[in-house]
């Protein structure tokens, strides 16, 4: 039986991967898929000789802290592919592992689909030269991407963004008001701090502490998405227990997001998904200064956050690093709580932004090319 190898580093790949095993093994039921990944990609059959928990870190100096346990990780897949020999790899983001491991699979002969591209438009260019000698086919989930790839003579595809098929709700707001007993009077905000323990610990403080300030101010209630790594023991070293006026969800994020008059969302792919979802939002992020400090010079954007890189133009608020601190964000909430022609523009930005990322069925796309690279001599 054939098999192909997969790696999902973060809760967002494991999605995805997931998506892109479905659609793979409704024309290949045969193949067996293994790797690293998450519950997603497990409910999909793929076995998982080493869990997503094992490679989630962000920022150079976190990542050192896990150096062992991340090479624990390498070394495991390394004798799987050697006793397995996969008919091909699918490595979805997590540049810094994924990266170096196709280059193992290419020296083996494996051939490698990359999905998701490392963000060299960002910054680190030089790793296209790596890209063009180890990967045998890149699979784009933003436009602006392809020509990149082109010009460097690398062999890829524009698939559309996964998100296209994912982001949808299921409750109205009166709906979703009644099912978590949320007050009907004043504003309601979700807060989205991030799916790594890093970005709780760098975030939650200052979320918690504007909250605070905020709930002094003007009538407001507060909902705090938890991702799904992220368990609550944890959460409550930053979050008090019992922290009035902010309940934590663990489900229905999206309807969180969409019902909610504002968000305030750390930068990634929650930045996206509000955008999808037509709903006003901050963006924020914080690494800690050890890593954004020496490095931050070397970023060749003026926008961190997606939806801004995409429309060309600071469509939403950007509190980066320092600026990122209880009274920026309590000044920019009420700004953008209380000014109906911003939303609206920004509404409107969202939606020609939606347009962008192309048409749906991306992992379907994914899935075709995973197949040509399988079965190269199929028609």
């Amino acid at each position: 039986m054939k098999s192909i190898l997969i790696v999902a580093g973060e809760n967002s790949g494991d999605r995805h991967g997931a998506d892109v095993v479905r659609e793979f093994k409704r024309r290949h039921a045969d193949i067996a898929f293994f790797g690293v990944g998450g519950e997603r990609l497990a409910e999909e059959g793929v076995e998982i000789c080493c869990s997503i928990k094992e490679l989630s870190a962000v920022g150079i100096f976190e990542v050192i802290t896990r150096l062992p346990q991340i090479r624990r990780v390498f070394t495991r897949l390394e004798k799987e592919v050697q006793a397995r020999n996969p008919a091909a790899a699918v490595l979805i983001d997590a540049p810094d592992f994924n990266l170096r491991l196709a280059k193992k699979l290419h020296k083996a002969g494996i051939p490698v689909l990359y999905y998701i591209s490392p963000t060299v438009w960002a910054w680190r260019s030089g790793r296209l030269k790596i890209i063009r000698k180890v990967v045998t086919r890149m699979c784009l989930i933003f436009p602006f991407e392809k020509k990149l790839y082109e010009d460097h003579g690398i062999p890829a595809v524009f698939v559309g963004h996964p998100l296209k098929d994912k982001v949808t709700t299921s409750l109205s707001r009166d709906e979703f008001l009644t099912k978590y007993s949320l007050p009907r009077e004043g504003h309601l905000i979700t807060l989205l701090p991030g799916s790594r323990r890093t970005e709780i610990k760098n975030h939650l403080p200052i979320l918690i502490a504007a909250a605070r300030r905020l709930r002094t101010k003007i009538p407001v209630h507060f909902l705090l998405v938890l991702a799904e790594n992220i368990d609550r023991d944890y959460l409550h070293r930053y979050l008090p227990r019992g922290e009035q006026g902010i309940d934590v969800l663990t489900m229905d994020r999206y309807d969180a997001i969409a019902q909610a008059d504002l968000v305030l969302s750390s930068c990634g792919t929650a930045n996206l998904e509000t955008a999808l979802l037509g709903t006003p939002f901050i963006a924020f992020y914080r690494l800690s200064p050890l890593t954004y400090y020496p490095f931050h010079r070397l970023v060749r954007i003026r926008a961190y956050s997606i939806v801004n890189i995409l429309a060309a133009r600071t469509v939403v608020p950007e509190l980066i690093q320092g600026r990122f601190s209880t009274a920026r964000l309590v000044h920019e909430t009420i700004a953008l709580l209380f000014s109906e022609e911003t939303r609206a523009k920004m509404k409107e930005e969202f939606r020609r932004v939606a347009v962008l990322l192309g048409p749906e069925k991306a992992s379907e796309r994914v899935a075709l090319e995973l197949r040509e690279i399988v079965f190269p001599l199929r028609t």
